[in-house]
């Protein structure tokens, strides 16, 4: 865990006193000089204090730097990313302008360029769609809005929720308690960080970040936040990622009362017990609140646009979760 104190001065002259902190695990097995490096600048620069752990995961590195900070926000990065020299000041000064804000992520930029999937660059183009803390908040069940290498947070928010493992992608899960709690994360709308990829990524190799662990979280709160008073629901979609979605709210006890689709050859038949009928029909079904699960930033505009002209409100009458 390297911490690091002192005055940064960012290019509108914004100080700020003990930023937070960076955890790198090290091991008997290490391959590289990481540690090298970071006790070399620790002896050169009083603000570094290194402080080696055991490998027992990420979740315990983060709850190890978080017990070593002092300052008044932490900020989160993976070891093998890079960061604009302005990140840290812009971010402390939109946390600075802002009290309602508990955190702020950034945009990014992917690296290598030359491998990345299509999925991938889909992913970094959403991410870049997000600008404000009510687009956090709307598109908050569809992925992570914010990457988490991004995030500078309040220590003491950070502090009170803590991240915790519960088989799933930990950084998500933090941002929806967060979200449960009434507290807001915003954005700078830069790319103000490098977040590299490749195979030895934990979102390629460790099961808490497999697809049905992406679900499940999901689907625990959306069972937990806008679910949470009804058993029964309105489902928008039945491809794979609706199927998907439905299978995982079961397991946490809520069911689709009606399937919306506009598939012909799903139109008509039942699903686990639900009708599954057209967009036209939701004004004459039980009112309940929408969840809308299918794939693509188009598909997602076309029923937010549907709902809209219903006088539907994004986020108190349905919510976009794929």
């Amino acid at each position: 865990c390297v911490e690091f104190g002192g005055t940064v001065t960012g290019e509108h002259g914004v100080g700020i006193e003990k930023i937070g902190t960076m955890c790198v695990q090290f091991t008997p097995q290490e391959r590289d000089a990481t540690r090298a490096i970071a006790e070399a600048c620790a002896r050169r620069d009083p603000r570094f204090r290194v402080v080696a752990t055991p490998a027992r995961g990420l979740v315990a590195a983060l709850g190890e730097g978080l017990a070593h900070c002092r300052g008044r926000f932490v900020a989160r990065m993976d070891a093998d990313d890079v960061m604009h020299r302005d990140r840290l000041a812009a971010q402390a000064a939109a946390l600075e302008g802002d009290a309602s804000l508990a955190a702020v992520g950034c945009h990014v930029r992917l690296f290598p360029r030359a491998a990345l999937a299509d999925g991938l660059r889909d992913y970094e183009r959403w991410l870049r769609a997000i600008r404000s803390a009510r687009d956090v908040a709307r598109e908050r069940f569809v992925e992570c809005p914010l990457p988490h290498p991004t995030w500078l947070l309040r220590r003491e928010v950070a502090a009170r929720l803590g991240w915790r493992d519960r088989g799933w992608p930990e950084d998500w899960d933090f941002l929806l308690r967060a979200h449960e709690a009434g507290l807001a994360f915003g954005v700078v709308p830069r790319r103000l960080l490098a977040w590299r990829d490749g195979p030895s990524r934990m979102w390629r190799t460790h099961p808490a970040y497999a697809r049905e662990r992406f679900v499940a979280c999901k689907a625990h709160f959306l069972a937990s936040g806008p679910l949470r008073h009804t058993r029964a629901y309105l489902l928008w979609g039945h491809g794979e990622t609706g199927r998907a979605l439905r299978r995982a709210l079961e397991a946490e006890g809520k069911r689709a009362a009606a399937i919306v689709e506009i598939h012909p050859r799903r139109v008509g038949q039942t699903i686990a017990g639900a009708p599954v009928v057209r967009p036209e029909s939701i004004p004459s079904l039980p009112r309940l609140p929408l969840v809308a699960s299918v794939s693509g930033p188009a598909a997602r505009a076309e029923i937010r646009r549907f709902c809209a002209r219903l006088g539907w409100r994004d986020g108190v009458d349905y919510w976009v979760a794929a």
